[in-house]
């Protein structure tokens, strides 16, 4: 039997093309339905923007080192199965 999840893919996958990321580190947090993703550990952010979308986008300098989803599991996303 196949399991569904939702997982906001596009949003991700956008971010990792435009930061030409090649390895990442996830940490979800179901009880503040949160996704955490950093391009490297450990993340010394200088500072960080929201975007339009409600993510939270982190630097250090002028280069994005991670992003943290808001409301993760209300995204509007793409089913993998």
């Amino acid at each position: 039997m196949a399991m569904s999840t939702t997982f906001p893919v596009q949003e991700v996958l956008q971010l990792f093309q435009e930061n030409r990321a090649r390895e990442a580190w996830i940490d979800y947090d179901e009880e503040a339905d949160v996704l955490y993703v950093n391009f490297q550990r450990p993340v010394p952010a200088d500072h960080s923007e929201m975007d339009e979308n409600n993510t939270i986008l982190r630097y250090q300098g002028e280069r994005l080192i991670g992003f943290t989803i808001l409301n993760a599991s209300k995204r509007r996303a793409a089913q993998v199965e």
